[in-house]
């Protein structure tokens, strides 16, 4: 096993990271682990600019401007960002590609998890995976734990429905869970509604947070509150932590954040929309409340943060499939286009410190921006490797560590690839698998519809496209064929599982042009 940590470590060009003796008699301490999740939020929900021109410099959008987020500006400055991140284009599926390194048409958590009923879909694949992660699977928190960390979860967990272990976070190998649970959206924002305990929404009541019912504590100031105070247990107790952040913020209700409403009231956009800038702004704010604790904790230094989204914006700003939520991208959150896919991921270091040891081996550029395609099952033997840990052996890992990529290199042996497949309905797109091959882009439509232009087949050269407004499928015939031929392979490569044919019930496999 430690040879398959050499091997990740080697393939960066780093030095090894396996836990060794310091230049001191003392054993180094690991470093530790934030990873901070938000929920629904797109490339292009943030005031930092991380798509680029044609020179690659950050270029700015409209939305970028409408957006306040200083705290992000500020971790970027100070670490890289990547703008051709991919996550699967619904939840669950990215959350549990984070604890387990696989691709989502691996695990088979393919759609989001409905805690109470199976909502595969009508057409759906009987073997996709409703339940969730289990007690006894692989997971990133677990291997960490085994390593000696703290591990800490707090806010939304959604890895598992309800009745099943995966819906609460302490059976999969966190020592901590606050507030996580087996469904995806809050009952409510608002202490005064208890966080959703006795409303209409109160099967999606947050929990554990009873001592800010009544108050006027927003649940991501409560969440914050919470993950700091667990941060300085780990701290006092000397040990190393993994804190797993996962903000409900920015998901629906859109209920708006009063302590930020005053910056978008005379926007001219909708309330909606000016309610979910409010939820970006106070979960900006929770990111530097974090990196003040860290700092003033005495750790930051050797604290790892990397910040994501979970899929692309659900910004309530226009059609799900039009140039609007995430523009000038298009889509939103579900769809097969990029706006569902693309996230914002920033990795920095919460303090720089060029002598620091873990700092040397993993040194981080300031300000710098990764053009080249990561995706969220990437951070599984990323942070691994970062720790001094490895998985088992009999556990397939899909994703790759992206050491050389955070030094803000190329990765020349790096696949450029990324498979996303949704084989469910009714959703924004139903039924397609998406494939990401260099500049190209594939989507395959088990079922036709106006949504698809009544076709199988989307082809997008995104280099020349990169907001897929030409669909080439019938004018690139070859390139559309060996796309088709890449996707197919990974789908068989993942054993994947696929939606059913209407009449016989039988799996609908992708075919070739």
């Amino acid at each position: 096993m430690r040879t398959l940590l050499a091997l990740f470590v080697i393939s960066c060009g780093l030095p090894s990271l396996a836990i060794a003796a310091s230049p001191s008699s003392e054993p180094e301490s690991p470093p530790n682990v934030v990873v901070f999740l938000v929920d629904d939020m797109g490339v292009m929900d943030t005031s930092v600019p991380f798509l680029t021109d044609a020179a690659g410099k950050p270029q700015r959008y409209p939305l970028n401007d409408y957006y306040r987020t200083p705290n992000m500006e500020r971790l970027a400055a100070q670490g890289i960002r990547f703008n051709n991140f991919c996550a699967m284009s619904v939840c669950s599926p990215t959350r549990i590609s984070i604890m387990t390194g696989q691709n989502a048409a691996r695990h088979r958590t393919t759609n989001w998890i409905n805690p109470a009923r199976n909502n595969g879909g009508p057409f759906g694949p009987l073997e996709w995976d409703w339940e969730g992660l289990g007690k006894h699977d692989v997971t990133l928190a677990r291997l960490l734990q085994d390593r000696g960390y703290r591990t800490i979860h707090v806010g939304k967990g959604h890895f598992g429905a309800d009745g099943f272990a995966g819906a609460d976070p302490a059976n999969l190998g966190f020592d901590v869970n606050v507030a996580g649970s087996s469904f995806g959206a809050p009952g409510s924002y608002y202490g005064t509604k208890n966080y959703g305990h006795g409303g209409k929404r109160a099967h999606q009541a947050v929990p554990d947070l009873d001592a800010y019912h009544g108050t006027e504590t927003f649940l991501t100031e409560a969440l914050t509150i919470e993950a700091n105070r667990e941060v300085a247990e780990a701290v006092k107790s000397e040990e190393p932590f993994f804190l797993y952040f996962a903000h409900y913020a920015v998901h629906a209700p859109f209920e708006s954040d009063p302590r930020f409403a005053e910056n978008y009231k005379d926007s001219g956009k909708p309330a909606p929309a000016q309610a979910f800038a409010t939820l970006i702004e106070g979960m900006d704010k929770s990111l530097g409340d974090v990196l003040d604790n860290l700092e003033e904790l005495g750790v930051a230094e050797n604290t790892l943060v990397l910040f994501l989204g979970d899929n692309g914006s659900d910004a309530p700003l226009g059609h799900e499939h039009a140039v609007a939520s995430a523009a000038p991208l298009r889509g939103k959150k579900g769809s097969h286009y990029e706006g569902g896919m693309r996230v914002p991921f920033i990795a920095a270091w919460a303090k720089a410190a060029g002598n620091h040891s873990h700092q040397q081996r993993l040194s981080i550029p300031a300000g710098a921006i990764q053009p080249q395609q990561a995706a969220v099952q990437d951070l599984f033997p990323t942070i691994l490797a970062i720790a001094g840990s490895e998985p088992p052996s009999d556990h397939t890992v899909d994703g790759l560590p992206l050491q050389t990529l955070l030094s803000g290199q190329p990765d020349e042996d790096r696949p450029k690839r990324f498979l996303m497949h949704y084989p469910h309905a009714p959703h924004r797109s139903d039924y397609f698998t998406s494939f990401r091959d260099g500049p190209w882009k594939v989507v395959y439509h088990y079922y036709p519809s106006a949504a698809s232009e009544n076709s199988h087949y989307q082809l997008f050269h995104l280099s020349e496209d990169p907001f897929e407004s030409r669909n080439v499928a019938a004018a690139e015939p070859v390139q559309l064929r060996r796309m088709m031929q890449g996707l197919i392979a990974a789908l068989e490569h993942h054993e994947a599982v696929y939606p059913v044919s209407m009449d016989s019930r039988e799996p609908l496999l992708p075919q070739l042009p």
